[in-house]
């Protein structure tokens, strides 16, 4: 009876993600990684407080810790896009694993002061910047679509799971026996995942074409981003959002040891009771979106988190913090879930882990950026008033952002399809070649110039997000009616890889193109390479 009871959870609720292997095996491994993550940064910012008594110096751990996305964010996902992900994330592990290391040993020859602390947290951050765009970037791919939501969600889930399991042993370790020994058992967890990441079979997709460059694969992301009105709109509420946020968990150690006069059990309880509160969040949240749109869910947890902010540095005890705190977490899962979900819905596969790693540098910008500017508002005046301040700002952004919404820019199909335009070349040309220009000439009606106009201001879009260097269109001056289009890529590959990421959108979008041409003749074509000139 009790598996007749359980199947159906698995196989249609929040739990559905967990029935495919791979991705079983894969979460629990982010699992792991993100407990050994947890303990890291409590060791690291309750190290700091008997370092230091500077508010700045420890909210600058969570700085430290961000820092590195929003500086290696871009490379990190170029990389993880054109290279072999699973042996990228084997180094990863091993860069995570020496760092715990270093750190350990530092700790044990007494050599660690609050500078070299910062130093090895920025480089693990390091480490954090190269392995989050890689699982990011897998996720879509081992689970179905109708599924995504709910192996977002789980992985929120382990995310806030370790956020109890990590602070709680970290804790009990730094109680028992100091935070020695926290590294230590992070640098063996670091290791085990490495191993079973080696371990794992991974088939990627291998192209006819030569690889990515790696500059031009990072040129590719950040304008695909850029030219995404709906990616854009996205990242910018990411940034607002951790901005705000993270005030109150990079001020946590100060709050739970001047607010509550508290110690390190004070501060694991408050942290695991964000992580809780998450969890109880995460596990309802496929069951809330039925009812309740994504961007509605993301303002209203931005309401609530705001007040419960407020209420945990107000709180007369540390109970009732912890109740305050409980809700902090089921609020913050709510955005951040919802916000990472619309993001890997707007990407397609092939810049994905580019595209997650630019969201992430967003998200993680803001929380370098707040932990800054709340923690030197905490030492001007007083911790009480830096979050309060934060929870204010986060109701302003609110209010303005209220016309933005992220639904309002649908998503795109990103099917593939075979376009109707593929190049047949008369000749063999250098995979290498260019640049490379092509021009499509069209003929429309006068009266309806405008209208194809407004359509190749969306097709400059498309056509970016490929990857083309420039684009423009221009009006024969002696025929009316008469478009020329010309766009540049790089290489003669750079071109051929359009085709490789032609989708159902773009086939309609080509369809309305042609709808406008008038000739008894499709649309010419004409493609040119560059040519090589001696003075």
């Amino acid at each position: 009876m009790k598996q007749l009871q359980v199947q159906p959870l698995i196989s249609e609720g929040w739990l559905a993600p967990l029935r495919h292997t791979v991705f079983r095996n894969l979460w629990l491994t982010w699992l792991t990684a993100s407990i050994c993550m947890w303990m890291n940064d409590v060791a690291a910012a309750w190290t700091m407080t008997s370092l230091t008594t500077s508010a700045t110096l420890i909210a600058l751990v969570q700085t430290a810790s961000s820092l590195p996305v929003l500086l290696l964010g871009v490379p990190s996902g170029a990389l993880a896009d054109i290279i072999n992900r699973k042996h990228y994330f084997v180094f990863a592990q091993i860069w995570l694993a020496i760092n715990a290391t270093v750190l350990m040993l530092s700790l044990v020859f007494g050599v660690l002061n609050p500078y070299l602390l910062l130093l090895l947290t920025f480089t693990n951050g390091i480490g954090l910047a190269m392995r989050w765009p890689i699982f990011a970037a897998i996720v879509p791919e081992i689970v179905p679509r109708e599924s995504l939501s709910s192996a977002l969600a789980l992985n929120a889930i382990a995310m806030n799971t370790s956020r109890i399991v990590g602070p709680l042993t970290a804790g009990a370790i730094i109680a028992l026996a100091g935070s020695t020994y926290v590294f230590a058992l992070n640098m063996i967890l670091c290791v085990i995942t490495t191993v079973v990441i080696m371990r794992w079979r991974y088939q990627s997709y291998v192209s006819t074409l030569p690889g990515e460059r790696f500059v031009g694969a990072m040129r590719v992301g950040m304008q695909y981003a850029w030219q995404s009105n709906r990616m854009r709109n996205i990242i910018f509420r990411a940034f607002l959002f951790f901005f705000q946020s993270t005030g109150l968990i990079a001020l946590l150690p100060v709050i739970a040891k001047t607010h509550f006069d508290g110690d390190a059990h004070t501060f694991t309880l408050l942290l695991a009771c964000l992580g809780l509160g998450a969890i109880i969040a995460g596990s309802q949240l496929p069951r809330l979106r039925k009812y309740i749109k994504s961007t509605d869910l993301i303002s209203y947890g931005l309401f609530v988190l705001a007040f419960t902010s407020v209420g945990v540095v107000l709180a007369p005890n540390i109970w009732l913090g912890a109740f305050f705190m409980l809700i902090c977490g089921a609020a913050w899962i709510s955005i951040a879930n919802s916000l990472t979900t619309s993001a890997q819905l707007t990407l397609p596969g092939w810049v994905r882990a580019r595209g997650m790693s630019i969201y992430q540098m967003g998200l993680m910008g803001g929380s370098a950026a707040g932990a800054a500017v709340w923690g030197r508002l905490a030492d001007e005046f007083d911790v009480v008033i830096s979050i309060v301040l934060s929870s204010i700002f986060g109701l302003i952004v609110l209010f303005f952002l209220r016309k933005y919404r992220i639904d309002q820019h649908p998503l795109e199909d990103f099917t593939p399809v075979c376009p109707i335009e593929r190049p047949h070349a008369g000749a063999d040309i250098d995979l290498h070649a260019g640049p490379i220009m092509i021009s499509i000439e069209y003929q429309t009606l006068p009266e309806k110039a405008e209208e194809f106009k407004k359509l190749m201001a969306k097709t400059r879009k498309s056509r970016l997000k490929q990857g083309a260097l420039s684009w423009s269109l221009f009006e024969d001056a002696e025929h009316p009616g008469r478009f020329v289009e010309d766009f540049v890529f790089e290489t003669w590959a750079d071109y051929l890889r359009r085709f490789d990421r032609f989708t159902t959108e773009d086939l309609m979008m080509q369809e309305e193109r042609h709808d406008f041409h008038i000739d008894a003749h499709p649309p010419k074509i004409t493609r040119r390479v560059a040519s090589t000139i001696q003075d």
